[in-house]
């Protein structure tokens, strides 16, 4: 079961360089088929095999011999590893495949903030959206209190808080950040989104730091707050509990 969770991670993994290709330009991830983006040919199946066409190709488009990037199987293996980390955590249930959907879109939104530093409002409403679904599906199914209150105040305290930010730091914080910090927010509820935050800008002092030591980014080069915020997120909703049990069984 774990290989095909993997091998179900890479597939959709794939859709996903579609995803990160096309949102910021604007364009349809569903028509036209997935073609070379250089040259326009379309791609047959065998040309989408995820991460072996990539290396069978030696990174290169086999019509027009125009170079691969990485971030095509970088994708494809971080969406299948995902996915079997999930499955390990919950097993095969709603709450891993609606965690499994979530951190797809995470991938995604990171790579884009990442490469245009924004952070599309579709996908932030698409998270939204599955989460309520997630919380009516818990509720109808299991009986479980969806506590809407919690949520909602996980919601405008995190979104308020990084507003507070953007404010004060005039501009410092992007009006994504704002909107992806609320929805997982929402998701969280107010104790768990205090724990986002804090990891978000550990892990984005940490990684910004690297960034400069070696030269990756510049002083002077934005370095996209986004990607911190999903890496954080996944963290606490895999961790969250050990991390808050460690923190006050050791401070």
């Amino acid at each position: 079961m774990s290989i095909l969770i993997f091998i179900i991670g890479t597939i959709i993994g794939s859709f996903l360089n579609v995803c990160i290709y096309r949102i910021p330009r604007k364009k349809s991830v569903v028509f036209p088929s997935s073609h070379c983006t250089s040259c326009g040919t379309p791609l047959k199946w065998y040309n989408l095999i995820p991460i072996f066409s990539y290396i069978y190709q030696r990174a290169k488009c086999s019509y027009c011999g125009e170079k691969i990037s990485l971030q095509y199987p970088t994708v494809e293996l971080l969406n299948g590893f995902i996915y079997l980390l999930l499955y390990y955590s919950f097993g095969l249930s709603i709450d891993f495949i609606f965690y499994s959907i979530i951190f797809s879109i995470l991938l995604v939104i990171s790579f884009i903030d990442f490469k245009f530093q924004i952070i599309p409002d579709s996908l932030n409403i698409l998270i939204l959206i599955f989460a309520i679904i997630f919380k009516i599906l818990q509720y109808t199914l299991y009986d479980i209190s969806p506590n809407i209150f919690n949520s909602i105040l996980g919601l405008i305290i995190s979104g308020g808080l990084f507003l507070l930010i953007a404010i004060l730091s005039k501009g410092g914080m992007g009006g994504g950040d704002i909107k992806l910090i609320g929805v997982l927010g929402f998701i969280l509820g107010i104790k768990f989104s205090l724990l986002n935050i804090f990891l978000s800008f550990i892990l984005g002092a940490i990684i910004s730091i690297f960034l400069l030591l070696f030269k990756i980014k510049g002083r002077k080069d934005p370095i996209p707050f986004g990607p911190f915020i999903c890496i954080a997120f996944m963290i606490v909703t895999i961790c969250g509990e050990n991390i808050i049990f460690w923190y006050l069984n050791n401070i």
